[in-house]
């Protein structure tokens, strides 16, 4: 990617400095999180047992573990305890917080005009870094749930280690790579925007376990799709592609599907079980906003 001596963005918080520690139950509610595959990513399938019956000790949902699969966020009001320590990174960490900043600002530029072409104003999100874990509107995170979005509070958060998991485990290296799981983010960031993600939430509160996670299957492609419309302005407007990104984010979508990631942790696919899309879906949906550069055609809902 063509990034550098490109606009930081403003809108960056960065908490690496701080230290968040505290206890907070887990609560469905908008798949804010859709923290099943992402704790199959980086806990393994016993490590993700034991969260899950964390939750239910908790007694904060239903019981029905299909629609904890289906989607959560964490509990509101959790007891946090922030200390801050002296900021230690690497070379390579700092230049990877300067790209964060400039990808973040050319997501700005991109949906900045594009709603303003609509007649729209758009409200820019902050980006918060974070190491270990980081308290959110939507409650205490760690880590491990990977890079999410908080409608609560608008912001995007991520733990810059989340690359090198990218990287090593998922074989999706590459800036391209890394720019497309923030533009992702700030999809469902457009998403809350346009009302799509609260009427998203309603309706999966009114349907079965099946059919409600075919329903965040569609937001979270969407999201990719919104992913493939910056990237495509953003690379007729500034030239940000080199040879090769395509290849990158696309590598990167695939890595990340449900199949993919269920293959990986528990040897078969449970279809009824997803909340991202499959790897194929992924895969198409970015394409589609990226070759078409157009909002209306990441109807995803629309697709059957």
């Amino acid at each position: 990617m063509r990034w550098r001596g490109n606009r930081r963005s403003s809108n960056v918080d960065d908490r690496r400095g701080m230290r968040a520690r505290g206890v907070g139950g887990i609560r469905g509610g908008g798949g804010i999180l859709r923290l099943l595959p992402l704790a199959l990513r980086f806990l393994g399938v016993k490590g993700t047992v034991i969260l899950v019956a964390v939750v239910l000790g908790y007694g904060l949902w239903s019981g029905n573990l299909g629609k904890i699969m289906g989607g959560l966020s964490l509990q509101q009001g959790a007891t946090v305890e922030s200390t801050t320590e002296p900021l230690r990174e690497s070379e390579d960490e700092k230049e990877l917080v300067e790209f964060v900043s400039v990808v973040l600002a050319d997501t700005e530029e991109t949906w900045s005009e594009l709603f303003r072409q609509q007649g729209k104003t758009y409200e820019e999100p902050r980006l918060v870094l974070f190491r270990g874990a980081v308290k959110s509107a939507c409650g205490m995170a760690q880590s491990a749930v990977g890079p999410f979005y908080c409608p609560g509070d608008r912001q995007v958060y991520i733990d810059l280690s989340f690359y090198d998991q990218l990287r090593d485990r998922f074989k999706a290296p590459g800036d391209f790579a890394q720019a497309y799981v923030i533009a992702h983010e700030v999809g469902h960031h457009i998403q809350t925007l346009l009302g799509t993600s609260e009427k998203v939430h309603a309706a999966r509160s009114q349907l079965s376990e099946t059919e409600g996670n075919k329903l965040s299957v569609r937001q979270e492609l969407q999201a990719d799709c919104l992913a493939g419309v910056w990237a495509h302005h953003a690379n007729r407007s500034r030239q940000l592609l080199e040879a090769g990104d395509v290849d990158e984010g696309l590598r990167a979508a695939s890595a990340i599907g449900d199949d993919t990631l269920q293959r990986q942790a528990q040897g078969h696919v449970t279809p009824d079980s997803f909340t991202h899309g499959s790897s194929a879906d992924r895969v198409k949906w970015f394409k589609i906003g990226l070759e078409s550069g157009d909002m209306e055609c990441c109807d995803t809902f629309a697709d059957r």
